[in-house]
């Protein structure tokens, strides 16, 4: 049985037959991440890209339907597709081409890594065109010491020859600066790739509006900046705090958007 969704969340849609409820959870985890990107103010229109990974070795990842909004993605309605960017089930939607070289580049290299998140917020854009970049300087920024790669604008993603040399740029980590452009970051789970992005986001911020103000910054030490780095990664890697902050933040969604979301 298949539902139309009367509501972009995934309350009011029954979970169809083909899909097994291990794919279906993982499906209603990512629309609730969409929603989340859109009600933080961080989508650009229609857009930018956020996947998921599915089980198994094939390397299957779930996306968002070209042409639709995020506040109208539903778990039903998220496409299935392989490493070559095509559908593996029939929809009325195609894929994004410009999030196919991303995210399949990372999904087949990096099995650490199950979801995928690419932005490109006025704040974070302005970080990027800086040849800086991100400072460590503020709470957030130090956070990051450490954990970001760093790739040259190419134009726009479309195309597969670009794929290795994003990886090589992102190498083991798991912040990838697209120069001149964006952010994609990605982590073993949804809950964690949200949290990390949130940390970006605020990082830039913070930056951007310290950048704009008279006066040198205070610089943090090597030494403080390492530790803020590893202990974050130790929070997200080690502890349940990414699912608690994914799910306070849903809760607040919904508080304010109503329980259809």
């Amino acid at each position: 049985m298949t539902a139309t969704a009367s509501k972009p969340g995934h309350n009011s849609v029954v979970r169809p037959d083909h899909i097994g409820e291990e794919e279906w959870a993982l499906r209603c985890r990512l629309a609730d991440c969409y929603h989340l990107v859109d009600f933080m103010g961080w989508t650009e229109t229609i857009f930018n890209h956020i996947s998921a990974r599915l089980p198994g070795p094939a390397h299957h990842y779930l996306v968002n339907p070209f042409g639709l909004n995020y506040t109208e993605v539903t778990p039903a309605n998220l496409l299935k597709v392989g490493l070559d960017g095509e559908k593996l089930e029939p929809s009325p939607y195609d894929a994004n081409p410009a999030g196919f070289a991303l995210h399949s580049a990372i999904h087949e290299a990096r099995d650490d890594i199950h979801c995928v998140i690419h932005t490109h917020t006025t704040e974070v854009s302005a970080i990027v065109q800086k040849k800086q970049a991100f400072s460590h300087n503020d709470f957030y920024g130090a956070q990051l010491y450490g954990r970001v790669g760093y790739h040259a604008f190419e134009g726009i993603t479309l195309f597969a020859d670009e794929k290795p040399r994003m990886l090589e740029s992102l190498g083991d980590k798991h912040i990838l600066v697209l120069r001149n452009h964006g952010i994609a970051v990605g982590e073993s789970s949804i809950a964690k790739t949200f949290f990390l992005l949130w940390t970006v986001q605020r990082a830039a911020e913070i930056q951007t509006l310290a950048d704009s103000m008279r006066g040198e910054d205070v610089e943090l030490s090597a030494e403080v900046r390492q530790k803020c780095s590893d202990l974050t990664a130790m929070l997200i890697r080690d502890s349940g705090f990414a699912v608690k902050f994914f799910d306070a933040m849903v809760r607040k969604m919904r508080a304010e958007r109503g329980p259809g979301w």
